[in-house]
C-alpha cells in the first residue's frame, strides 16, 4: 500500500477534515484512500495513483483554509468537479461564477451548446442561479438583447383568492426568487433600469401566451407546475436567436387535481431531438447550507420507502 505524508501545521484539522470528521469521511469514500490523521500529521494510503490525487487536492484545501474559515463538502465537491476553463466559468462584473459539481459543470456547458436546455433537480442545486448566471453573461456580452424569466403561478399551499390586490399583484410574490437571483449578480439600480427598458422581463407564465421571443434568453422556472398545455405554449414561442432554460424539480409538484406536470410529460415527449438536452441534478449538487443535501436525502429515502 502505497503513502503519502502532508502536514497540517498552518491549519485547524476540524477546519480541513469537519465536525465529527463529515469532511474525512466524504473524503475517502470519493477518493477511494485511507486518511488518517495524528496530530499536525496527514497521511494518505492506498493505490499509488488514488493517493497522489489525493495528495494534490487535500494540498489546495489545506492552502484555501490558511487564512481562515471552515471546508463543507459542498466546498469540496467544487475542488473534486470543477473544471478550468472558460466554458465553466462565468464572469460578470465584479462577480465570478464557477460550478461546484460536475452536474453544475456540465448543465453551464449544455446552455452553452444547446438551443435549449432542461435541468430537472431538487432545492438547492442551482438550477435557477446558472441559468440566471449564464442569462447575464449571454446579455451582457451582447449574445441576446433581452432576457425574460418566467413562473407558473402556482399555490403550494395557499390560495391567490385571498391575497390583496390585482393579478399582477397576487402573482408577484410568485417571481421574488427570480429578482432575488438577478439582484445577487446585478446592482439594483441597473437591473431597475434595464426592466424600465424590456430588457430584462419578470412575469408570470401566463404573459408569455400569443408571443414570439425572438434574440432573447428565456428562463422557464417552477416548471413543474406547469400543465401539458402551458408548457407546449412556452416552447413554442421561443423564437429566432434566441436560447431557453426550463427548470424544475418533479419531486414538489403542485398542480392541483392531479394534473400531469408538463415537466414530467417532456421527458418522453422531446427525447433525443436535437439541440435539446436534458440535465439531472441530484442531492450531491446541493449547494446550500449543508443541511439542505440532508432534508432532500431524507425525503427521498422516506417517498421511496413509502412508494413500496
Amino acid at each position: 500500500m502505497f503513502r503519502q505524508s502532508l502536514n497540517l501545521e498552518k491549519i485547524s484539522s476540524v477546519a480541513l477534515l469537519g465536525v465529527k470528521d463529515e469532511n474525512l469521511n466524504f473524503l475517502e469514500e470519493h477518493l477511494g484512500v485511507k486518511i488518517i490523521v495524528r496530530g499536525s500529521q496527514l497521511t494518505i494510503a492506498g493505490e499509488k495513483n488514488r493517493v497522489n490525487k489525493s495528495l494534490e487536492l487535500i494540498d489546495k484545501l489545506t492552502k484555501s483554509l490558511e487564512k481562515g474559515g471552515m471546508l463543507t463538502t459542498s466546498d469540496i465537491k467544487y475542488f473534486l468537479h470543477a473544471k478550468e476553463n472558460k466554458n465553466n466559468i462565468i464572469l460578470l462584473p465584479d462577480y465570478v461564477i464557477k460550478p461546484r459539481t460536475a452536474n453544475q459543470s456540465k448543465y453551464l456547458e449544455e446552455i452553452e451548446e444547446r438551443a435549449i436546455t432542461i435541468a430537472i433537480g431538487p432545492a438547492g442545486t442551482g438550477k435557477t442561479y446558472l441559468a440566471v448566471a449564464s442569462a447575464i453573461s449571454a446579455l451582457l456580452s451582447k449574445k441576446v438583447s433581452r432576457i425574460i424569466l418566467a413562473r407558473p403561478a402556482v399555490e403550494a399551499g395557499e390560495s391567490l383568492g385571498f391575497l390583496p390586490g390585482d393579478y399582477e399583484e397576487k402573482v408577484k410574490p410568485y417571481l421574488i426568487p427570480l429578482y432575488d437571483a438577478i439582484y445577487e449578480m446585478m446592482p439594483q439600480r441597473k437591473m431597475q433600469a434595464y426592466m424600465d427598458n424590456g430588457i430584462i422581463e419578470i412575469a408570470p407564465l401566463a404573459f408569455m401566451r400569443g408571443r414570439n421571443l425572438k434574440d432573447s434568453f428565456v428562463i422557464l422556472d417552477e416548471a413543474q407546475n406547469t400543465t401539458h398545455t402551458q408548457m407546449k405554449m412556452f416552447l413554442t414561442r421561443i423564437g429566432e436567436g434566441s436560447k431557453a432554460v426550463v427548470t424544475g424539480d418533479i419531486t414538489q409538484i403542485d398542480l392541483p387535481d392531479k394534473r400531469i406536470s408538463g415537466l414530467i410529460e417532456l421527458q418522453d415527449i422531446l427525447t433525443d431531438l436535437a439541440d435539446i438536452s436534458f440535465v439531472y441534478l441530484n442531492e450531491s449538487d446541493v449547494v446550500r447550507n449543508p443541511v439542505v443535501e440532508k432534508i432532500v436525502r431524507a425525503y427521498k429515502k422516506y417517498e421511496e420507502n413509502k412508494s413500496k
